[in-house]
């Protein structure tokens, strides 16, 4: 008891730490595995392949364990002072977001916007944290235990940053919700410690994300163009920028051509202070903004397109 205590304790401090720049955010979510065993699922043909996808929403009217241990666990990590966002109430966000986007079509082929599930959920809730729920409720003769498998995933890098597996002790009269409890306590400190690492690792060194840099077929132009008054390529002026621009100038050039550059391993700032010296949360949207902005000053107009939280495509030539 007294080590779970220390570990409540030192996540506490790393999350007001944490809070100074942008509190962190969690969700908790059933994982593929836990709705598509249990028939809730969604299927797709994607070009002739079939995808199989989980049904968030049918999982939750339709399982009432679910419903509990999801509350459970969210009321487990509050009293770890962190937010968290509901999932269910995010799913009926989304379902009023994909009402209004159902209208929205390509002004040229007249296609629709296509997101996976949890990548439109990930965007709507905003959560930088997702933690990846499966759990099994078991029999041991009159009594019932819980089997769980519990991941906390970056939601910008879709990497696992803490996890922690184990099987509570068998009750005879416990609740599912109660039962996994009583598992996951037992096993809690271990994942505080992983959350605690990545959220320090974040404050320090600037939260991870990909930018591609790509240039429309009819620009007349390319990243071996010659730009500014020192007459350098554009690539060397994008990829300048983004050492200046980096916590530690930190980011990989990946691959690159004369139409096509690829950022990974992007760190950056968990706030910046603005033109107005107002202090402002940087996600991937707002620092890709900044780049366009700069190359917008030296004439070279582009296209921000968002692939999920952490990924944005910056498209040159025009908007």
């Amino acid at each position: 008891m007294k080590r779970l205590l220390l570990s409540i304790s030192l996540l506490a401090l790393a999350v007001i730490a944490f809070g100074q720049a942008k509190k962190p955010i969690i969700m908790v979510v059933p994982s593929d595995q836990y709705c598509i065993s249990r028939g809730y699922k969604m299927e797709f043909n994607n070009q002739g392949l079939k995808q199989v996808l989980p049904d968030y929403k049918t999982a939750l009217q339709t399982d009432p364990d679910l419903r509990l241990v999801i509350t459970k666990m969210g009321q487990i990590m509050a009293d770890r002072g962190f937010p968290l966002k509901d999932l269910e109430q995010e799913l009926k966000n989304l379902e009023q977001e994909r009402a209004e986007s159902s209208m929205l079509t390509s002004s040229s082929s007249g296609s629709e916007m296509a997101e996976s599930p949890i990548d439109a959920l990930k965007r709507v809730a905003k959560a930088d944290i997702i933690m990846d729920l499966d759990f099994e409720v078991k029999r041991q003769g009159p009594q019932k235990y819980i089997v769980f498998n519990l991941k906390g995933l970056d939601a910008y890098t879709a990497k696992q940053v803490s996890g922690v597996a184990g099987a509570g002790s068998p009750s005879t009269s416990a609740s599912p919700e109660l039962l996994l409890e009583e598992a996951v306590l037992s096993h809690m400190d271990n994942f505080n410690a992983g959350l605690m690492r990545h959220f320090e690792d974040m404050f320090a060194n600037g939260r991870e994300v990909k930018v591609q840099i790509k240039v429309w077929a009819n620009w007349g132009e390319n990243l071996e163009s010659e730009f500014g008054s020192d007459g350098n390529e554009l690539s060397t002026i994008i990829e300048d920028w983004f050492a200046d621009n980096c916590v530690e100038g930190r980011f990989n050039l990946s691959d690159a051509t004369e139409n096509f550059m690829k950022f990974e391993q992007v760190r950056i700032p968990m706030m910046r202070t603005d033109e107005k010296g107002r202090q402002r949360a940087v996600d991937t949207r707002s620092f890709v903004s900044d780049l366009r902005k700069y190359l917008n000053g030296l004439g070279i107009p582009s296209k921000l397109y968002m692939r999920g939280l952490g990924e944005a495509w910056l498209i040159l030539g025009e908007k």
